[in-house]
């Protein structure tokens, strides 16, 4: 089971505790993974059951054995490509950027996306977090400014039958900006960047607004959740 976790600071200001960039006893800013059915690894923890994944990155050294990725700010949301077995995280920014990581399957994991020295490609200007550009720090494979929208929400890599053209292509929303746009990634790197808001006009004249979340059935298609009205 992988979950996410935002880095728990105020969403307005860069003083947030450096939480992302913390990986002992702290869980926040992370990506984190976890085995709900191998047994309680953590018998004197009432809030912890659950088993350790052996081939966690921070297993036998420094780092709390549950991380399997850090330097995350606010990830919402991931999923999986059930084509591939890339791992998509869609990573809200502070101030400029918004982004999309992407792990292949064969990633052993530890990567660090780089918040909060870094937004999207950007240099925030916080040394003390990590080193901006340090060859070490995993690059989103797409980003984009506010001027697009300001607050993604991750979608999925459409694998579904009812529109063949959309096949293998992420789709994915901004909930501040009332957009949708599809991407390919290939090779780690974002392409076909392409708005899909006016596709998606219900009958009523109106385009899905405040798109909080995405949902993908066993076929492979598609769901959008608008915030607001419920739909």
């Amino acid at each position: 089971l992988y979950l996410s976790s935002g880095d728990g600071g105020n969403g307005f200001s860069f003083d947030a505790p450096n939480n992302a960039q913390t990986i002992v006893n702290q869980l926040q800013g992370k990506m984190l993974r976890i085995d709900v059915h191998g047994g309680d690894d953590l018998p004197t923890d009432p809030l912890r059951n659950y088993h350790i994944p052996t081939q966690n990155p921070f297993v036998g050294t420094v780092g709390d054995d549950e991380i399997w990725a850090y330097g995350l700010r606010n990830p919402w949301r991931c999923s999986f490509d059930r084509g591939t077995g890339d791992l998509y995280i869609a990573d809200v920014g502070q101030d400029a950027w918004e982004e999309i990581n992407v792990e292949p399957p064969t990633s052993p994991g530890g990567r660090n996306y780089g918040w909060k020295c870094m937004e999207g490609n950007a240099c925030t200007g916080l040394l003390n977090s990590c080193t901006c550009g340090d060859a070490l720090l995993a690059l989103p494979a797409f980003e984009y400014d506010h001027l697009h929208g300001r607050s993604i929400t991750g979608g999925y890599v459409y694998r579904g039958t009812a529109i063949p053209s959309l096949n293998g292509l992420y789709v994915f929303g901004d909930f501040q900006d009332n957009r949708i746009w599809t991407l390919r990634v290939v090779a780690g790197a974002g392409t076909e960047f392409t708005e899909r808001t006016q596709d998606l006009t219900l009958p009523s004249g109106a385009i899905p607004s405040n798109i909080s979340a995405f949902g993908e059935d066993a076929g492979g298609e598609l769901y959008m959740c608008d915030f607001f009205t419920g739909a």
